[in-house]
């Protein structure tokens, strides 16, 4: 039995399901292994609320039609929830827990048996509070259940000719900001608007860090020597987002250097 087969076997399994989907490469093949394995039964649902980046759902409507799978928006209202506006390191838990309440009752008034995450192998090795809340909803992880990691996820993804097979992570906005910045739809979109002005400039793997007045800007390694070279620019386009003072972070893009980083930043602003 090919990999493929398998995921799909646990996936019929279910019956029937909502994919809580991000378009990202791991929901993206779950929602497309679904699409195969439960056909009509299966229902691909987006969450939207201001801590998603511009063009998200877009790319999400996009992945759905081209594998296939139903697709539906709801909107979710995080910013509800006074553990989530905190922003301690349990933030993640407190926003899966408002999306997965939400999924479910639409899972139930449609009659569907389980919802699906695209958690993979790779998850369980990182601080994962998200994966708490699943955990408390009944959520199934076909891929994390299955030992498919990050690598395979992208090639399992580019096997099937899921269009997100190599789309860079792009997390909620409020990742951007550090652990107790209280979580503000202002500062989403003020992170938003930098994040845009930087692709608009060409680099499409970007992160602007936020710290009251101050924007880090982080560029992935390909991109990084040009952004120096570029940093008149780089920084007016932060500049234009709201930000009185700019940095350009002088090492790549990594996932989680905003822990690392915070430890070590005097309060601005």
């Amino acid at each position: 039995m090919s990999r493929t087969d398998e995921l799909e076997t646990r996936i019929a399994s279910r019956g029937s399901a909502v994919v809580a989907f991000s378009g990202g490469v791991d929901s993206s093949l779950v929602a497309a292994l679904a699409a195969r394995a439960l056909g009509p039964r299966a229902l691909a649902v987006t969450a939207v609320s201001p801590a998603l980046a511009t063009g998200e759902l877009d790319g999400a409507r996009g992945v759905a039609n081209a594998v296939g799978i139903a697709h539906e928006v709801i909107s979710t209202d995080e910013l509800a929830r006074d553990g989530y506006v905190r922003n301690d390191r349990d933030r993640c838990y407190h926003c899966k827990t408002e999306l997965y309440e939400q999924l479910w009752g639409l899972a139930r008034a449609r009659g569907y048996a389980a919802v699906l995450s695209g958690a993979n192998a790779d998850d369980t090795g990182d601080w994962r509070p998200g994966l708490r809340a699943a955990a408390e909803h009944g959520v199934v992880h076909p891929l994390l259940e299955a030992g498919v990691g990050k690598e395979e996820v992208r090639a399992l993804a580019a096997e099937l000719g899921v269009p997100s097979a190599w789309k860079p992570a792009s997390p909620c906005l409020a990742s951007r900001l550090p652990y107790g910045t209280e979580v503000d739809p202002e500062v989403l979109r003020q992170v938003d608007r930098a994040e845009l002005a930087l692709k608009a400039l060409g680099y499409p793997v970007v992160r602007v860090r936020h710290y009251g007045v101050l924007g880090r800007v982080e560029i992935a390694a390909d991109d990084l020597a040009r952004a120096l070279s570029e940093r008149t620019a780089v920084e007016e386009a932060v500049r234009a987002a709201g930000y009185a003072k700019v940095e350009i972070d002088q090492e790549p893009f990594r996932s989680g250097s905003l822990n690392r980083f915070t430890a070590r930043l005097p309060v601005v602003g």
